[in-house]
């Protein structure tokens, strides 16, 4: 058996890839930046595994061969591409069923629903996340998670109110930097605009709170179903940083626009209780009746029109 990448430019390569995930139910996930095959004496693909970033996609045995130890031979592959890259803390999502054969190479089991499963490779990496986020004693602490690309006066009125209604308020930036702004800017930002509430704690969500964006939704059968699955396995991390603060509510934005954040939310508002935690939606915020909304600002960012989009602004983002 050999194994090599997989490059972008092999087309027969690429589609033998895609019928050998599509035989083992799994659809290729749309966030590649690396794949490899392992192929027999006959140069017939057997195995296949992919990364992005520093996680782990779309691994896959041909069914004729299980039990013979190529799922070994691909993900010590991928750990020395991950080690190449220098990324030392790696992650990995897959089907429960696939728990007991990640486990055996390694990983440990940060969070998981009834379809899918998040491991990393550090026994400990969750629960050093968790002791290094800051706590505040309160009788009412609410969180909110926010991309803020860019921050906006919608964001600021979400914050705002919950700052109202709570005496600890955990807001959580996306630590990754996704979409035009730099993570550092984007926290510089957010920093600015809540200076002048005492009670919000800014914290980051590293590894473990995740976004749709980036979800590996390839071993679900339609985009719908894995939106439901990423928000369920969000959540089910969530209740565990929830419970290590002492959070009681988390806050969002009412969603009309995004097909996506309003299936989230809708998640959301279904699963939170049940973990102890109440959901609470905040109508947008409007500005000569228009939603106010960071996609709308990006637009108008991109087409040099952001004299446009000033009021939906704080003067420290529109000064950036």
């Amino acid at each position: 058996m050999t194994i090599r990448q997989i490059l972008p430019t092999d087309r027969f390569a690429g589609q033998e890839m895609d019928g050998l995930l599509r035989r083992e139910g799994i659809r290729r996930d749309r966030n590649l930046d690396y794949s490899c095959g392992l192929y027999d004496e006959e140069e017939e693909l057997v195995a296949t595994g992919s990364c992005f970033g520093n996680t782990l996609r779309c691994l896959a045995v041909d069914g004729g061969y299980r039990g013979e130890g190529l799922l070994v031979q691909v993900v010590s592959h991928l750990m020395d591409v991950q080690a190449r890259r220098g990324n030392l803390q790696v992650f990995l999502y897959t089907k429960p069923e696939n728990l007991a054969l990640f486990e055996s190479l390694g990983f440990f089991l940060i969070a998981r629903t009834e379809t899918a499963a998040f491991l990393e490779n550090r026994r400990e990496g969750f629960r050093r996340y968790c002791d290094a986020l800051q706590k505040r004693s309160g009788e009412k602490i609410a969180a909110i998670v926010m991309n803020a690309n860019p921050f906006t006066l919608g964001h600021r009125h979400l914050v705002e109110q919950a700052a109202k209604e709570n005496d600890v308020v955990h807001l959580f930036l996306l630590s990754e930097d996704r979409g035009p702004i730099p993570a550092a800017v984007r926290r510089r930002l957010v920093q600015q605009g809540v200076a002048d509430l005492p009670n919000v704690i800014l914290q980051e969500t590293g590894p473990y709170m995740i976004s749709a964006a980036t979800f590996p939704g390839y071993f679900l059968k339609d985009e719908d179903g894995a939106i439901f699955a990423q928000a369920k396995l969000d959540l089910a991390l969530f209740s565990r940083i929830a419970a290590h603060l002492g959070i009681q509510r988390r806050y969002v934005g009412q969603e009309k626009a995004s097909h996506v954040t309003a299936l989230y939310n809708a998640v959301m508002a279904e699963c939170l209780p049940a973990m102890g935690v109440e959901c609470v939606i905040i109508p947008r915020l409007e500005t000569d009746g228009q939603v106010i909304s960071a996609s709308t600002v990006r637009q108008a960012i991109w087409k040099d029109a952001l004299e446009s989009v000033r009021q939906m602004l704080p003067e420290s983002t529109y000064a950036y």
